[in-house]
């Protein structure tokens, strides 16, 4: 196989696959939309079955759980596979939530706040940061809490693996 991104798509030829004949490529996705399309019409051109035109997406890998359908078309999937590739799995995640591109761009872009092992890490952060706590009264201040309240109105949380948790403002 060759050595193409790690974000890919399997695009097969639909004459050849009608008539048993498994023809097709991986191609790396994340690239421009019109470079996709050179390659889907390089291994068309390629086909055993003469004039081959038709093509649908059978396999996708380095999506991040983003589904990809069979007939997506080559703007969308370079798009997407870009913001994976620039934001990995939070990427991945994100879309998930959203469901929406354009809105996965906007979190990212407007609203993180940053990542942390937890959200009560987070809490402490921003009380740390917007007050001074007297030494007599910061082991009586529960940031697990703090976190709970957070989360139910104000912030979004992704978390990504174990002890990684990024955290979005909700606006």
């Amino acid at each position: 196989m060759e050595n193409i991104g790690e974000i890919k798509i399997y695009v097969a030829c639909l004459a050849s696959y009608n008539n048993s004949i498994l023809h097709g490529a991986w191609i790396d996705a994340d690239q421009d939309p019109y470079d996709i399309w050179q390659e889907v019409s390089a291994m068309l051109a390629a086909s055993p079955i003469e004039n081959a035109e038709e093509w649908a997406i059978h396999d996708y890998e380095g999506f991040e759980g983003v589904p990809i359908s069979e007939y997506q078309g080559f703007d969308s999937v370079s798009e997407i596979a870009a913001f994976i590739a620039e934001h990995g799995a939070l990427g991945g995640k994100l879309l998930e939530y959203y469901n929406d591109l354009d809105d996965a761009k906007k979190a990212i872009g407007e609203q993180y706040a940053g990542e942390y092992e937890s959200l009560s890490d987070f809490a402490q952060e921003i009380t740390e940061q917007s007050a001074t706590i007297p030494d007599n009264l910061a082991y009586y201040i529960d940031y697990e809490k703090m976190a709970r309240d957070l989360e139910i109105n104000d912030v979004l949380t992704i978390e990504t693996s174990h002890d990684q948790v990024h955290v979005f403002w909700a606006f």
